[in-house]
């Protein structure tokens, strides 16, 4: 069994805790590695280590650091298909899920390449009487990352490609039930030029995640996991004087109108709400068709489509979705499942037989729908991350709209129809940080930026696009002034000017 480590200083480096979690692999339910859980002194070490390392890096110019990026690019393209199987090993997910997970990673590095650009400030000549003023944006220090199971590629590289385009050094704290693959992104971007200790991976728990949060040193904090761990992340770090940008879980409704193409909206709920076994913080969970005609016909074509998804091993390519994370998770999920029979909801499609041959110690199961759910009921209220669609009848537009602008979470939603005057009322209102269109799952593309309202987001500033730029960086504002001629003898003293 192999023996995972941390990398810091440019070298993977043994735990020395004593303390170690296993990592399974998901499709057959065996242990393939154990990963060390890093004491507060070795995140102390690792953020000295950032720290001692980060102005050198900082003095680099951006073009330079760009360079880095344009390099990491170019080895990725050698390493993604060995990436998207150790991915998909450890994780569960499709070969081609895996690869989307490593694609859609890369596509905010690549917006990094524009650093130059991005890190530019403004100039002002002669604000006042031989007066200049400029801003600069210059590096925040050092950073850290706190990422989830679900996207173990995507969001380490959301979160530490623009830290270190920024100039920042980055510490990321993956999750513990995968780590490979940051581990190994770590050593392509020393691979690309990053010099050692400007990145650093510590494998951890909450031991490691509290030192984090609690080192001076560290002056930025981005996570992403579920809502309750994001709200203490969030209190804690900033409580500590820290920058925070946490996201936390997600409800993402989508909303069939009369009028809607109901083939392309069936096609679009099976893809957003299925896909990836439904471990998406943008997943579509809640189906609202409006009006009952409607959710007959919407019923009358998806169910038999649940019913046909093919739940395969991870390197089948025709697999719909392969395993979930962990056994853990898996009986979270069939336990939501009973709960919802429990509390009444109709359970169309239920797909907690389903048994892989040949694997049946691994972490499967089918796709489940349910019907005639309530907005009272816990599986309408929270989120299930799993391959789990409700539909919840709306006999309005109206109260559709109130369903996703009253639910706790807002990180997404969408609606389905060809009315534009309605699709612009819902974009206009709809109470989620991110809407689709016709597009079941509005998740930005990296020149924008990525991020939920109301409960699925605390702080200031999004993921990716510019805001990642702001958020990975503080702004400096210059005011000079140049004395000669008749400028002599002025007096610039705030709040008065002479």
């Amino acid at each position: 069994m192999q023996e995972l480590t941390h990398f810091i200083g440019g070298r993977r480096v043994p735990g020395r805790s004593g303390r170690f979690v296993d990592v399974y692999e998901p499709m057959t339910g065996a242990v393939r590695a154990r990963a060390p859980l890093a004491s507060s002194e070795e995140v102390h070490a690792a953020v000295a280590n950032a720290r001692a390392t980060q102005a050198e890096w900082a003095a680099v110019n951006p073009q330079r650091r760009a360079r880095v990026m344009i390099r990491f690019l170019e080895i990725m393209a050698r390493e993604q298909d060995a990436l998207a199987k150790l991915l998909a090993c450890e994780h569960g997910k499709t070969i081609a899920d895996a690869r989307g997970d490593i694609q859609r990673g890369l596509e905010v590095v690549e917006f990094c390449v524009g650093a130059p650009h991005l890190l530019k400030g403004d100039y002002t000549n002669s604000a006042g009487a031989g007066i200049d003023i400029a801003s600069m944006r210059q590096p925040i220090g050092v950073a850290a990352g706190i990422t989830p199971f679900n996207f173990p590629a995507m969001i380490p590289m959301w979160m530490f490609a623009p830290a270190i385009a920024c100039g920042d050094a980055f510490i990321l704290k993956p999750s513990e039930r995968n780590p490979s693959v940051p581990l190994r992104l770590a050593e392509l971007m020393l691979e690309a030029g990053l010099p050692p200790g400007v990145l650093n991976v510590i494998n951890g728990d909450k031991e490691a995640v509290d030192a984090l949060l609690d080192h001076a040193d560290v002056e930025a904090i981005a996570f992403v996991g579920s809502t309750p761990i994001a709200e203490y992340v969030y209190a804690r770090a900033t409580g500590n004087g820290k920058r925070a940008q946490c996201f936390g879980a997600g409800k993402n409704h989508m909303v069939v109108m009369p009028d809607a193409d109901m083939d392309q909206a069936v096609d679009a709920l099976v893809g957003a709400g299925y896909g990836s076994a439904g471990e998406r913080c943008m997943a579509v969970s809640v189906a609202v068709p409006v009006g009952q005609s409607t959710a007959k016909e919407l019923l009358r074509r998806l169910t038999p489509r649940v019913e046909s998804l093919k739940v395969g091993l991870s390197t089948d390519e025709t697999a719909d979705f392969g395993p979930l994370i962990s056994k853990a998770h898996l009986d979270r999920v069939q336990n939501y499942i009973s709960l919802g029979v429990s509390e009444g909801a109709k359970l169309l499609v239920d797909g907690r037989g389903f048994k892989m041959q040949g694997y049946e110690s691994g972490f499967f199961i089918g796709g489940c729908l349910f019907d005639e759910v309530e907005p009272s009921m816990r599986i309408y209220r929270e989120e299930i991350f799993g391959p789990v669609v409700s539909v919840v009848r709306a006999e309005s537009y109206e109260q559709a709209l109130a369903l996703v602008d009253q639910h706790e979470y807002g990180n997404g939603a969408a609606i389905f129809t060809r009315s534009g005057d309605v699709a612009r009322d819902f974009a206009s209102r709809a109470k989620a940080g991110m809407i689709g269109v016709n597009v079941a799952t509005p998740t930005p593309l990296a020149y924008y930026t990525f991020g939920g309202w109301k409960r699925s987001f605390f702080g200031d500033l999004n993921q990716h696009g510019p805001d990642a730029f702001r958020f990975f960086t503080r702004t400096k504002t210059v005011t000079s002034r140049w004395a000669g001629g008749d400028r002599e003898g002025a007096n610039f003293a705030f709040p008065t000017m002479s």
